[in-house]
């Protein structure tokens, strides 16, 4: 099983979709997780996209990035600019990949406007998850 780490800036909407995501789809090949650069608790809205495609990430934790967990990972995504230039220096033996994925907590509009870029997102992330899943399946 491959140990992944989810990189963003508040750890409360895209890396909590994607560590949903790999949970799910990569159940039995990824062991997923998640962390911030300044946790800000998990977002409701994103709790509820997540729901409607029939994944519960309702009891995940904003949490922040543990040096010493990270050294433990196989794989580190990052999902923004800042957490790619803010995470800390890891070792050649651990995979860096970077997911440029705008973050839905920034949208502005009606709700279903806001709603909307947290759907936007979370197909990107959906999608990048099974693109990764797959290559992965496609090694073993």
């Amino acid at each position: 099983m491959i140990r992944v780490m989810f990189l963003c800036t508040g750890n409360s909407c895209r890396s909590q979709m994607s560590e949903g995501y790999a949970r799910v789809l990569g159940k039995g090949l990824i062991d997923a997780h998640s962390a911030g650069l300044t946790p800000a608790g998990l977002n409701e809205r994103a709790i509820a996209v997540m729901k409607e495609d029939g994944v519960d990430i309702s009891e995940h934790e904003s949490k922040e990035i543990d040096p010493d967990f990270l050294l433990s990972m196989d794989v580190i995504i990052t999902l923004c600019g800042n957490a790619e230039a803010s995470c800390p220096m890891t070792p050649p033996h651990i995979k860096r990949i970077h997911w440029p994925i705008d973050d839905p907590a920034q949208a502005a509009g009606t709700e279903e406007e806001i709603m909307a870029a947290f759907r936007k997102t979370r197909g990107e992330i959906r999608a990048r998850v099974e693109d990764f899943v797959n290559h992965l399946s496609v090694r073993d």
